[in-house]
């Protein structure tokens, strides 16, 4: 059974850095990929950044790149996302995923596995 558990959210000022983490369990994730999605009220999910477990290769939004990174620990399985330059249009809940491929494309059907998330706000 895989386990993805999400920490690290709160409430931060724009400008400001949060760093989100993704426990995984359950499976070897060694050949798959991990990523990250938001969700903001009234809006669909969307993606964020991806990462492929074996080749370390990464994906991000267009909005996210330069201020997002996306990071790998092997040994504690878990997934990070460094999030600096924090604006309000930031602010959604933040869901880790994984895909049983290790290709970072970053379509949301591709992902098989979803945390529950964690609240991401960033005020003005």
């Amino acid at each position: 059974q895989v386990q993805l558990v999400e920490s690290g959210g709160g409430l931060v000022q724009a400008g400001g850095s949060l760093r989100l983490s993704c426990a995984a369990s359950g499976r070897t994730f060694s050949s798959y990929a991990m990523g990250w999605f938001r969700q903001a009220p009234g809006k669909e999910r969307e993606f964020v950044a991806a990462i492929s477990w074996p080749s370390g290769s990464t994906n991000y939004a267009d909005s996210v790149k330069g201020r997002f990174t996306i990071s790998i620990v092997n040994v504690k399985n878990t997934v990070y996302l460094q999030m600096n330059g924090l604006k309000p249009e930031d602010t959604a809940v933040y869901y880790c995923a994984v895909d049983q491929s290790p290709f970072v494309r970053g379509i949301l059907s591709d992902f098989d596995y979803w945390g529950q998330g964690t609240q991401v706000t960033v005020s003005s």
